[in-house]
């Protein structure tokens, strides 16, 4: 069983989409970046789970036209984006590094990953633990020293080995519930900050 659509726009959605972004989800990268400032001009940017495509975009306006974002999903992404957004279709699971690795080193490498919901918590959260995982992976082997880290975990018993992960990789790590999460979501935002 794959996840059910909310019944209908809320404000967040109507405000996304008269701005000119694809989804909500754009308000919790914004206010993950207004809270520990991850963005600045010329940065490059890897954006894992990108479809439909609101964090690149956002990435993309933040970085500016000397930026380059490689956005990463396995749904076709529709959106529109600048000339510095560069969209591969495949899973962030099993592509090879060499198509991930376009424009490394990078500056922020970002994961919005999340698993197909199945109706077992149990299952969800821990493909949601193997996805943020994979994604620290990535940023670990792709991100420049100094890099930051964004992903999304489902709350579960797997938390605190996700965050002893980027504590390993990064000098400071910062989880973030944005305020624009749905009441019913167990989803969270572990940022790891200045990548040893």
């Amino acid at each position: 069983m794959s996840r059910r659509p909310y019944a209908r726009p809320d404000a967040r959605t109507r405000e996304a989409k008269a701005k000119g972004y694809p989804a909500r989800s754009v308000w919790k990268l914004e206010e993950i970046d207004r809270r520990v400032k991850l963005f600045s001009q010329g940065q490059r940017v890897l954006d894992l789970g990108a479809a439909p495509g609101s964090w690149s975009l956002y990435a993309s306006e933040r970085i500016g036209p000397r930026g380059a974002v490689l956005a990463i999903d396995r749904q076709p992404i529709l959106q529109a984006f600048p000339a510095t957004v560069r969209i591969v279709q495949g899973d962030a699971l099993t592509l090879e590094t060499a198509a991930l690795s376009e424009h490394a080193p990078y500056d922020v490498v970002l994961s919005d990953m999340a698993p197909n919901t199945s109706g077992s918590r149990v299952a969800d959260q821990a493909q949601s633990f193997e996805l943020f995982s994979r994604a620290v992976d990535v940023a670990r082997e792709l991100g420049r020293p100094g890099s930051h880290f964004v992903g999304k975990l489902f709350m579960s018993g797997d938390f605190e080995a996700a965050r002893a992960a980027l504590q390993l990789t990064y000098a400071k790590c910062v989880v973030i519930r944005p305020d624009g999460t749905r009441t019913r979501s167990t989803e969270v935002f572990l940022v790891g900050l200045g990548k040893r």
